[in-house]
């Protein structure tokens, strides 16, 4: 076994156990000082149970949770967590969360995790070894016609600027004349895992954030192709990206481009 699978697993399972932690409020938040301390307390036990794990594992190695975080990253290995992935959900009850791991070694992923309990599924992969779902190959979808591609995007970062939703909506309005169906939905992970899977075709993003490294890295290695909105391979240092199967990328780019 190689030690970056030996590492897999020792994530794997320190990520099943950390999910146990996350919990929903007695009653819903109702206030931003409520809401906020349910989101710090989902991610503060999270980050709490596998800090110690993920270091002790890799000697040296360094830690960030920062989801929001983006452009370049310092050299050395560096375990980027998103300890809550769609935390919101969890805090109001709803079941589309997860929590994901990548290793980033001087710029580049290494290896992914992203476990996503109420569904029961696993997502896991190490650069240039493929990626699985509790231990089956993943492979992304085989359509090579958008107009029957499943597509979707997201918020990646809470906000409200009107020029971001402007564009957003603009480019969901865009893909809806394009594709079957749009789906606009948190977390950003999920909707990579589909894409992983072959149950959705297109995801894309404005926004390129370190949450994002785990199931960017999870669609690569299930023969997806990501690039910036330039058409130019995904990097940590991307603007934003489009994941996509092969045989609709091209297409959605072409919609996107034309937008962005």
């Amino acid at each position: 076994m190689s030690s970056e699978e030996q590492l897999l697993t020792v994530v794997t399972a320190a990520v099943r156990t950390a999910a146990n932690l996350v919990t929903r409020p007695a009653t819903t938040p109702t206030t931003m000082p409520e809401l906020a301390a349910a989101l710090a307390a989902n991610d503060d036990a999270v980050s709490a149970a596998l800090r110690p794990v993920l270091i002790g594992a890799l000697p040296g190695s360094q830690w960030t949770s920062d989801e929001h975080g983006s452009g370049p990253m310092p050299d050395g290995d560096w375990w980027v967590v998103d300890p809550v992935g769609g935390n919101m959900n969890a805090v109001q009850g709803m079941p589309d969360w997860n929590i994901g791991v990548s290793l980033v070694r001087d710029g580049r992923p290494v290896l992914a995790v992203l476990h996503m309990p109420v569904a029961g599924e696993t997502f896991t992969a190490i650069a240039g070894q493929g990626a699985t779902a509790d231990g089956v190959p993943l492979k992304v979808s085989a359509k090579t016609d958008l107009t029957l591609a499943l597509t979707g995007t997201g918020q990646a970062r809470p906000g409200r600027e009107a020029d971001r939703a402007d564009r957003a909506g603009v480019a969901v309005a865009a893909m809806m004349r394009n594709a079957l169906y749009v789906r606009a939905s948190v977390p950003v992970g999920h909707q990579l895992a589909q894409v992983a899977a072959g149950r959705m075709d297109v995801h894309w993003q404005f926004d390129n954030l370190r949450s994002h490294i785990a199931p960017v890295l999870i669609v690569q290695e299930s023969g997806g192709v990501v690039t910036d909105f330039d058409g130019k391979p995904w990097a940590v240092t991307s603007d934003g990206y489009l994941a996509a199967a092969p045989g609709v990328h091209a297409a959605a780019l072409d919609v996107l481009r034309a937008v962005r």
